[in-house]
């Protein structure tokens, strides 16, 4: 299965790769969220953004409601921004070792589990996602709660779901089905058993250098 090499992703998914990833570790997938994760952001700014531009225009001459208009339009946009700019900062990484998600645009944050750790992996899509084409994965894994339990609108989901779950359930990648520990290290192999005992009579040759037996 072939992943996706470093010198092709995106720009900012490349310094990412680049940047967090080990150097024996290659990313088999990287990708950021569906555009439809703006979706509700958007509904959200518009009426906002309608109300301050029309306080900034309903009397140009009065500097209360122009002033507030302002601010509203302000503080409109500078919210979208930061979803906007969210959305494109953050990507959602697997590697042949481990899961990523990168999230952040002045403090970057690096959520990861181990490949080791996955027990399960489930992929739902909502009626708007089978349109839109995204979808959500929900991963399982041994011990406590995971942060990386849940990944919403995900492009593609479908291939990404085959990729993925033919990536942690073989042992070629040191994935879940394989030895190792939780960074994908494969287990050294066990030492040769001994040899089996030899049954019946032996004979051995006379020990040089002894005297002869007198008779």
């Amino acid at each position: 299965m072939s992943g996706p090499e470093p010198g092709g992703l995106p720009t900012r998914a490349r310094k990412d790769v680049e940047k967090y990833l080990l150097p024996q570790e290659r990313a088999v997938v990287a990708t950021r969220r569906h555009w439809a994760v703006l979706i509700e952001p958007t509904f959200k700014f518009l009426p906002v953004f309608l109300i301050g531009g029309w306080l900034l225009l309903l009397d140009p001459d009065n500097r209360v409601s122009s002033t507030a208009g302002l601010l509203v339009l302000v503080a409109a946009l500078a919210y979208y921004g930061l979803r906007v700019a969210e959305w494109w900062m953050r990507h959602f990484i697997v590697s042949t070792r481990r899961v990523l998600l990168t999230s952040g645009v002045i403090v970057r944050t690096v959520t990861l589990l181990p490949l080791r750790r996955i027990t399960d992996l489930t992929w739902k899509e909502t009626l708007l996602g089978q349109v839109l084409g995204y979808g959500t994965f929900r991963f399982e894994s041994a011990g406590q709660q995971q942060a990386l339990s849940e990944i919403t609108f995900l492009p593609g989901a479908d291939v990404l779901y085959r990729r993925v779950s033919a990536l942690l359930f073989s042992s070629d990648w040191g994935g879940a089905a394989s030895g190792g520990d939780d960074e994908g290290n494969l287990d050294p192999p066990p030492p040769p058993p001994p040899p089996p005992p030899v049954s019946g009579r032996q004979d051995t040759e006379p020990i040089p250098g002894l005297p002869p037996q007198q008779a």
